[in-house]
């Protein structure tokens, strides 16, 4: 298969009522079942996989993520995408008794995977767990003082609504971080990592996970994710400033930073 094959450009709906769900054109309205039904069958093996799949790398990227957030005792962190809740437990030693974290997701099955998780590490008081959609956050304007939400955007359906649902829960002057699987910035690494993700990931999904097709729609989905320059656009249309992200493992991955104004 080829790269340009690999990557499954695919026109644009003319009506604006299709959008991508992996290298398919769906409705827009059918994205959010089809992305849940995914999480919903990996949510038990999440940790597992994502450790696999990075050979632990996730852990280095992520320990970035929250040092780039500058999230200090007290303050309030919304982790969206939270799913299993690695990023929560971190925060919520941060910002100690007097801070609060909640950690948010969509799907149920994570939300759930992630409860257990911090409560078996004793992670309690201080963390609140909310199923919500990003694209329509139900917390107060000027509220947040840090958002994170680390390998959930490209699940979104819409990408530039959520965006503008983050920068106006965020106080002035919070944080938005985004930590998502991004174009590698060399090409013999990008064709490896292309080989990796449609040869490797899928086989690893059936053997670990019994689910080879949700692991395949991962990989199509991070194909689709725009890349570093046009999601730092995106953050910037969406009202936020002082934007820069920070490439890692050779671009596989980036984290973008936003301030609201």
């Amino acid at each position: 298969m080829s790269t340009q094959d690999q990557r499954g450009e695919q026109p644009e709906s003319a009506d604006g009522d299709t959008t991508d769900f992996g290298f398919r054109r769906v409705k827009r309205g059918d994205k959010e079942q089809l992305v849940r039904g995914v999480f919903d069958s990996v949510a038990s093996r999440y940790d597992m996989m994502n450790d696999l799949m990075s050979a632990g790398i996730h852990r280095l990227w992520k320990r970035f993520t929250i040092e780039l957030s500058a999230v200090r005792p007290g303050q309030t962190v919304l982790d969206i995408a939270g799913g299993t809740g690695d990023l929560a437990a971190r925060f919520s030693r941060i910002v100690g008794a007097d801070g609060k974290v909640i950690l948010a997701d969509i799907n149920a099955s994570m939300l759930a995977v992630g409860r257990d998780r911090l409560i078996d590490e004793g992670v309690v008081g201080n963390v609140h767990t909310v199923q919500c959609d990003a694209q329509a956050l139900a917390f107060p304007d000027n509220s947040i003082d840090c958002i994170t939400i680390a390998f959930g955007l490209r699940n979104v359906t819409d990408k530039e609504k959520a965006l503008r649902s983050m920068e106006r829960v965020l106080k002035p002057g919070g944080r938005l971080l985004v930590l998502e699987f991004s174009k590698p910035t060399n090409p013999v690494l990008e064709q490896v990592y292309d080989t990796y993700s449609f040869r490797v990931l899928p086989l690893m999904g059936k053997w670990v996970a019994n689910d080879s097709e949700s692991y395949r729609y991962l990989a199509e989905s991070i194909r689709k994710h725009p890349d570093q320059e046009t999601l730092l656009g995106m953050m910037e249309d969406a009202g936020f400033v002082n934007c820069q992200y920070h490439n890692m493992t050779g671009g596989i991955v980036a984290v973008h930073r936003g301030i609201k104004a």
